[in-house]
């Protein structure tokens, strides 16, 4: 049986909870209930929200989806979708607008895999290369690639030139894995040599080639693979 929020005492609802004890002690459910302000016919606003939690696999997806997707989960029609694609763009712009590693002092690459692993959590391929001066702050970073990756089209050339534009000398290439499996590839190994050899001929080094997923990273530096 649904339980309407009139029913839910006044303390124990999630605008009153925001306002006594903060937006960050609030759950991912609390937080979408705010937003979207009223349930459905079946569902009262925090079993809703709970349910497009569930229906998503978590809140860090819902940046995932487009409008016509939102608009299949039961209870979501025109306003709510809205309102969600509408969220998921300010979150985006607001990371966009926070998140820069230009100055940046980048010496382990953890610090690179905490920087990244938001930024390209994604079903597609990102493939960045970060430039760097001599004391391994950020200049410039480059995203090369979206998609299945197809190293082909990623020529050490054009990195390269790059770093020469902008006086790098070293980069460090990043990029993820969708499937959360971060043991590098054939194609992977394949072109972190390509980018060692060609970096020690121009004088500009490959510091660390990183792959990541959501939760974890490979660093070729750490393994010894460089």
């Amino acid at each position: 049986m649904s339980v309407k929020m009139k029913d839910v005492p006044f303390s124990e609802r999630p605008r009153e909870r925001l306002i006594n004890y903060g937006a960050e002690n609030l759950s991912d459910e609390e937080l979408l209930a705010i937003i979207l302000k009223t349930g459905s016919k079946k569902m009262s606003v925090k079993e809703l929200a709970s349910f497009i939690l569930s229906s998503v696999g978590g809140i860090k997806n819902l940046k995932n989806l487009n409008y016509h997707k939102i608009k299949m989960i039961e209870g979501i029609g025109e306003a709510k979708a809205c309102m969600l694609m509408a969220l998921s763009e300010i979150s985006k712009r607001m990371n966009k607008k926070i998140a820069s590693l230009n100055g940046v002092k980048l010496n382990s690459s953890s610090k690179v895999f905490e920087f990244y692993k938001d930024k390209i959590n994604s079903v597609q391929e990102h493939v960045y290369c970060i430039y760097l001066d001599a004391s391994k702050k950020v200049i410039e970073e480059k995203l090369l690639f979206i998609g299945t990756a197809n190293y082909s089209l990623i020529h050490p050339r054009d990195i390269f030139k790059e770093a020469y534009l902008i006086n790098a000398t070293s980069i460090i290439c990043v990029h993820n894995h969708p499937s959360g499996n971060v043991k590098p590839s054939h194609e992977d190994v394949n072109m972190t040599e390509r980018l060692r050899e060609v970096g020690m001929i121009m004088g500009i080094r490959l510091i660390d080639h990183i792959i990541i997923s959501e939760d974890k990273y490979y660093s070729f530096l750490e393994n010894g693979k460089i």
